[in-house]
């Protein structure tokens, strides 16, 4: 027994009726089946229900990410779509969403109302997105030129590279026992040792990853500020990955002008977390290449269990480092990792290295430049305990 009873007029009078009023762990197994949201709508029925629902919440753990691709109705980008339709069968409480969309992505844009036309303009996809995520929830979102993404729903379905149209992903983390993710934005004007350590990069031994995305890092000035944040990165045991994209949106307004250089992205702490990556070098032109570049992430020994994996491309690779031939690299990693779900970018510059990152690891070492290039690949896998 626990809590305030169901009254008798929900439930009625039958035994079943007062099961579910009255033992917590049957009503607590049935709520493991219910979806997200229609576990906060149930959760008003009474004060069993309500800490049932609770417990359930806490053990919701392991993130899920919702894709989409092709061309969405009016203007509004596929993956806006499919988010509000789907995050209503999702079951977590997304604490950070990460989303990534192709470089077509415009805002602002029109998008279907409750009548079905096309008339509502939202100038700002945070705008959009606080309508449909929890108002806690902390969202960076970055656009980049073409997308990777594995369909929603399996880890085993065939992840798809999109160098160009209309793709998008965004990935949910729950709150996660032993994990800490923490988002930051940086510009020329807010970049300092002080806002590194409040974002977990540096003076955190507890820091394992880094997912890194730099924007307008090509304009005077862009390298050295670039430099700069990679350099006491580059010098911990730390997986840090990512690239250059196109431009960002963050629910944490920037301080710099549109136009200005900056980086965003998430630093991954924890004791069960772990990572590792390998670089796809300029010079693989095959399928059989990419493959054995690949298979070297098996020596990390990561479980597939609630990991993720992510691949950061040049815009010049795709198709063009492999005689026309789409999606090598992600057939690769499913072929080695068959349920590990891939997501991730072509952009103009990828950041990262062999590297694996665990109690026992193997760490090459580099320093902030070895981290950057061009014309390559960096395949990673990060797991979440």
């Amino acid at each position: 027994m626990e809590g305030d009873a169901v009254p008798p007029s929900i439930l009625g009078e039958s035994k079943a009726g007062y099961v579910l009023g009255n033992v917590a762990e049957v009503v607590e197994r049935i709520l493991t089946f219910v979806p997200t949201k229609n576990l906060f709508r149930v959760a008003s029925v009474c004060r069993l229900w309500r800490n049932c629902a609770r417990r359930v919440l806490r053990t919701q753990q392991r993130l899920t990410w919702l894709s989409a691709s092709g061309s969405s109705i009016c203007r509004e980008h596929v993956l806006f779509t499919t988010m509000e339709e789907d995050l209503e069968k999702i079951y977590l409480l997304p604490q950070t969403a990460l989303l990534m969309v192709d470089g077509d992505f415009i805002w602002p844009c029109t998008y279907l109302t409750d009548t079905r036309s096309c008339d509502e303009v939202v100038p700002d996809p945070v705008e959009k997105l606080r309508r449909i995520l929890p108002k806690s929830c902390d969202i960076l979102g970055i656009v980049a030129a073409g997308i990777v993404v594995t369909p929603s729903g399996s880890p085993s379905s065939p992840p798809q590279e999109h160098e160009a149209g209309e793709a998008g992903f965004s990935l949910l983390f729950p709150a996660m026992d032993g994990v800490t993710i923490q988002s930051f934005h940086f510009c020329k004007k807010s970049l300092s040792d002080t806002a590194m350590e409040e974002a977990g990069l540096i003076n955190n031994p507890d820091l394992k990853v880094v997912l890194m995305f730099n924007y307008n890092t090509y304009k005077p000035g862009g390298g050295r500020f670039l430099n700069k944040l990679l350099e006491p990165l580059s010098q911990s045991n730390i997986l840090i990955v990512g690239g250059q994209v196109e431009r960002e949106f963050t629910n944490e307004p920037t301080c710099c002008s549109e136009d200005s250089f900056g980086a965003v992205g998430l630093s991954i702490s924890g004791s069960k977390v772990q990572g590792a990556s390998v670089l796809v070098e300029q010079d693989v032109s095959t399928a059989k290449g990419a493959e054995a570049t690949i298979q070297r992430l098996k020596a990390a020994n990561i479980p597939e269990r609630n990991t993720m994996g992510f691949m950061f491309a040049c815009v010049g690779r795709g198709h063009n480092s492999y005689n026309e031939q789409l999606n090598v690299e992600a057939d690769a990693f499913r072929k080695i990792f068959s349920n590990v779900p891939l997501l991730g970018f072509f952009g103009n510059g990828e950041i990262g290295c062999d590297r694996i990152v665990k109690e026992n690891y193997t760490l090459s070492e580099t320093d902030a430049d070895g981290l950057q290039h061009s014309f390559t690949t960096v395949m990673s896998l990060v797991h979440f305990g």
